[in-house]
């Protein structure tokens, strides 16, 4: 009897959870924000084979790329696996990160460095009248995937 009553359960259960997978890959990117007046230029990308000091994960990409903001555009929230190293090379940004219920703003200008870690789920504008122009490195990323995933508003920055 016992047999009888399982195996229904556990198909009730299966469709469940591939129901639950299917929503969650194409409803959950919808939520996401979409960069504005953006244009991510792809400079290169190679995968770690070194034991060097640095602490990277062998076997995980490191990518190279300069992006490029129009004035009053945005990258729209987003986050990066492995995080990233930016230089800004002209104009200005301002980077607005959501930190628990709290929003989070600093501006960088041309000459300037900063590092977004891992997961850190950031809003990066152009309130200037000029582009601005980043050279990003994204180390660890995971080969084959990209080093950025867009992420829905926290509502923790209003106006953004």
């Amino acid at each position: 009897m016992k047999r009888a009553v399982r195996w229904p359960l556990l198909s009730v259960g299966l469709a469940s959870v591939v129901t639950a997978v299917t929503v969650a890959v194409t409803v959950a990117p919808s939520w996401a924000t979409p960069p504005s007046g953006l244009t991510n230029v792809a400079l290169a990308r190679g995968t770690n084979t070194s034991h060097g000091t640095i602490p990277l994960q062998f076997g995980t990409d490191v990518a190279m790329a300069q992006i490029t903001v129009d004035p009053g555009g945005s990258s729209g929230w987003h986050s990066h696996p492995g995080g990233a190293i930016v230089v800004v090379q002209q104009g200005s940004i301002t980077v607005h990160q959501s930190a628990g219920s709290q929003c989070q703003t600093t501006t960088y200008s041309a000459g300037q460095a900063f590092i977004e870690r891992p997961g850190e789920v950031d809003d990066v504008t152009n309130a200037g009248t000029v582009p601005y122009v980043l050279f990003v490195t994204f180390p660890r990323v995971p080969q084959g995937n990209s080093p950025r995933t867009d992420q829905p508003d926290p509502g923790t920055c209003p106006g953004l």
